[in-house]
């Protein structure tokens, strides 16, 4: 895992906020991941990294989300890290693959955030994920299956997110396709 930890370090050093809730989130990744032996893995206390795939469409327009099985919500593909996983992106498209069945790339310099979000019971000992989401652009007529993890898989247009969605989910999705955009 100390490679995972080091790119953890990399990647929070290397973040450009551009917005007050960027600069928290930095801060707040910061204070976790100052050195390369930071929290990565779930072993390594209820507060740990986690890898997300914020996947879109190519016209930017609709994104592609799960519903959570044990969080009862929408929100976009991840997990933990796996000790298999080079890089925090190869995580993310891991778990995209695993929970969607869409297999996707990402190009070199690619877009990701840093969010920090608390965890409900219903996740055991996970307390909260320092969760980071890279960007995904993949065809939406790729076919998508359902996993053990999840109860649906659907595009949904970003404009018009569901309702079950996690707080803030939504203004994640805005700065990402801002940065996409940029």
């Amino acid at each position: 895992m100390s490679a995972l930890a080091s790119d953890v370090q990399r990647l929070v050093a290397d973040f450009a906020p551009r917005c007050a809730p960027e600069r928290e989130s930095h801060v707040d990744f910061g204070s976790f991941f100052g050195d390369a032996h930071g929290p990565v893995s779930r072993d390594d206390g209820p507060d740990h990294a986690t890898a997300s795939a914020l996947v879109f469409d190519p016209t930017l327009t609709r994104t592609l989300l799960v519903f959570h099985g044990k969080g009862r919500f929408w929100v976009q593909p991840g997990g933990h890290l796996e000790a298999d996983d080079a890089s925090i992106a190869d995580a993310a498209l891991r778990e995209l693959r695993e929970e969607t069945g869409v297999v996707a790339s990402v190009s070199p310099g690619f877009a990701y955030d840093l969010d920090h979000h608390a965890l409900s019971a219903a996740f055991g000992r996970c307390a909260s994920h320092l969760d980071i989401g890279v960007a995904v652009i993949v065809d939406s007529e790729a076919a998508l299956r359902v996993s053990d993890e999840s109860d649906d898989v659907r595009w949904w247009p970003v404009d018009a997110l569901p309702d079950e969605v996690p707080e803030g989910f939504a203004g994640r999705v805005d700065r990402m396709l801002d940065r996409l955009r940029a």
